[in-house]
């Protein structure tokens, strides 16, 4: 079940991404990052109740662990979005959401390191396939053309994507509740911190951004509906599976991102990139059969 959520997860992710690179052109970095939770609070909550509808359960219990983890990933996440928003407006669509994607990689060394996350060999060797296809992409002219600040900043997005994901797994271990249940409760709580947080800056520090995102009600609902049903999908993944084979998996992104920024968003993919897709495929593939 994990590679069906996983799978519904990347697909959904892509078009969030495509939203949110449509947005930067007219709206701030804090802007496209507050559109992406804006409306996914009222969506997560339907989820949810409609998950008590489908199968009774009782209510989360509160810890200081809970708490600790739904607080680390909602900074996290605001963090690692905004990050990824400044490599939509330093490079094209497609190698920005290609760089963020460093967190498959980075989720498998902390998580061994620090969550206790084990992986098989052929598990590892998937991850790095992965982590080599991202590197392929996020070149510009081979390696000669490298971009320092690119690659600085990809890596620092996807280690925070990569945190938001551990603790986020962390946070679903902490509930004694069916799994989709967990994964749920957990996605509700994060998504509406972080719209208390951004709206509440926002409202103090930047009204005008407010009434950019207002002004612009399409793009803004469909980036927070696409995020919200993405987080579903990965909220319930990693509930089921360790993150790195999750992230690793959702990798198969890229594909859907190549596809949209060709037909949708007119934007040139190069060769290197279809050699890229292909390892993706074949990481994706080796974590599948783990």
């Amino acid at each position: 079940m994990w590679i069906y959520f996983t799978l519904l997860a990347a697909s959904m992710q892509s078009w969030r991404n495509a939203f949110q690179s449509k947005l930067s052109q007219e709206v701030n970095v804090t802007g496209v990052t507050l559109a992406r939770f804006i409306w996914a609070g009222p969506i997560a909550a339907l989820y949810l109740l409609g998950l008590y509808q489908w199968q009774d359960a009782s209510w989360p219990q509160i810890s200081p662990a809970l708490i600790f983890f739904i607080v680390g990933a909602s900074l996290m996440q605001i963090i690692a979005t905004a990050l990824m928003v400044k490599l939509f407006q330093l490079n094209n669509f497609a190698v920005g959401a290609g760089l963020a994607k460093s967190e498959a990689l980075v989720a498998a060394i902390l998580g061994t390191i620090f969550f206790g996350t084990s992986l098989t060999w052929f598990g590892w060797g998937g991850v790095m396939v992965g982590a080599v296809a991202i590197f392929i992409m996020s070149t510009t002219q081979g390696l000669k053309g490298l971009s320092l600040k690119t690659m600085s900043i990809g890596l620092a997005s996807g280690t925070c994507f990569a945190l938001t994901s551990l603790w986020v797994r962390e946070a679903s271990l902490t509930l004694d509740l069916p799994v989709l249940h967990r994964a749920g409760w957990v996605l509700l709580s994060v998504i509406s911190l972080q719209t208390i947080l951004m709206v509440s800056y926002l409202l103090l520090k930047d009204r005008l951004t407010l009434s950019a995102l207002w002004q612009r009600p399409r793009l803004t609902l469909l980036t927070s509906a696409t995020s919200c049903f993405g987080s579903i999908g990965w909220f319930s993944a990693m509930a089921l599976q360790a993150v790195p084979y999750v992230k690793t998996l959702g990798q198969v992104e890229v594909f859907f991102t190549m596809l949209i920024a060709v037909f949708w968003l007119k934007q040139s993919v190069k060769i290197k990139d279809g050699l890229g897709l292909i390892l993706i495929a074949i990481a994706a593939v080796m974590v599948m059969w783990v």
